[in-house]
């Protein structure tokens, strides 16, 4: 079994779910097992995705562990207040929803569109360009939450011209790695596995002759767009 290179922060307390419900970008409500949700910046970017799951004392919050530190440090800046506690462990497959070993549950993923985002990635993207309007990993009207505003007035006004794509490469590419129409520089590798990815380029330029680097790639359907 491929290790997870995962952690999980533990938020426990009597103000658990109201502290998180204030701060992520899902509405947990619904929460039922293992929920994908995303917490944004005041502009609307997305600093990180993390499964939110319930757990004895409340609940847990599992992310790429390069990103766990910053995350929790973050979050203690919102906390005034509010009776919560962090406390980071190694994530478990069942803290992430599966049964599978981290390679095969990272390319389930990249083939239904569910992105991953790494430090380098964080704040680079808002929710609609990874989809997650489409994931439900964020709401619209719950309530307020860091950059609720600008999430919502990209919905409404539906101004969503680029989105995250899944392609098939010639040859290997890597995540941050250019994508090209022949002109300009159009979109950003953001996940890759072998010769499939999941890109970021305008939803206008899917289906036309797309590189990076030179390689060429090959628009494949997402199940849910």
């Amino acid at each position: 079994m491929s290790e997870f290179p995962y952690k999980s922060i533990d938020v426990a307390g009597d103000d658990a779910f109201d502290f998180l419900q204030a701060q992520l970008a899902a509405d947990l409500r619904d929460l039922a097992d293992c929920k994908l949700a995303a917490w944004c910046n005041p502009k609307g970017r997305v600093i990180c995705l993390t499964r939110v799951s319930k757990s004895a004392d409340g609940y847990a919050l599992t992310l790429p562990a390069e990103l766990a530190d910053e995350v929790v440090r973050r979050l203690t800046m919102f906390r005034f207040r509010a009776r919560v506690e962090f406390t980071i462990r190694d994530a478990l497959a069942s803290d992430l929803g599966t049964d599978k070993d981290y390679e095969n549950w990272r390319l389930e993923n990249l083939r239904n569109g569910i992105p991953e985002i790494q430090r380098a990635q964080s704040e680079a993207f808002t929710p609609h360009m990874l989809n997650l309007d489409l994931l439900g990993a964020v709401s619209v009207d719950k309530g307020c939450y860091p950059g609720q505003e600008i999430v919502a007035r990209t919905h409404y006004r539906g101004a969503t011209r680029r989105r995250c794509l899944r392609f098939d490469s010639a040859e290997p590419v890597s995540p941050g790695d250019k994508i090209s129409d022949g002109e300009r520089d159009v979109g950003e590798v953001l996940n890759a596995i072998g010769t499939e990815l999941l890109a970021v380029v305008p939803l206008d330029k899917a289906d036309t002759a797309l590189s990076s680097g030179g390689i060429a790639l090959l628009h494949f359907p997402l199940p849910y767009l």
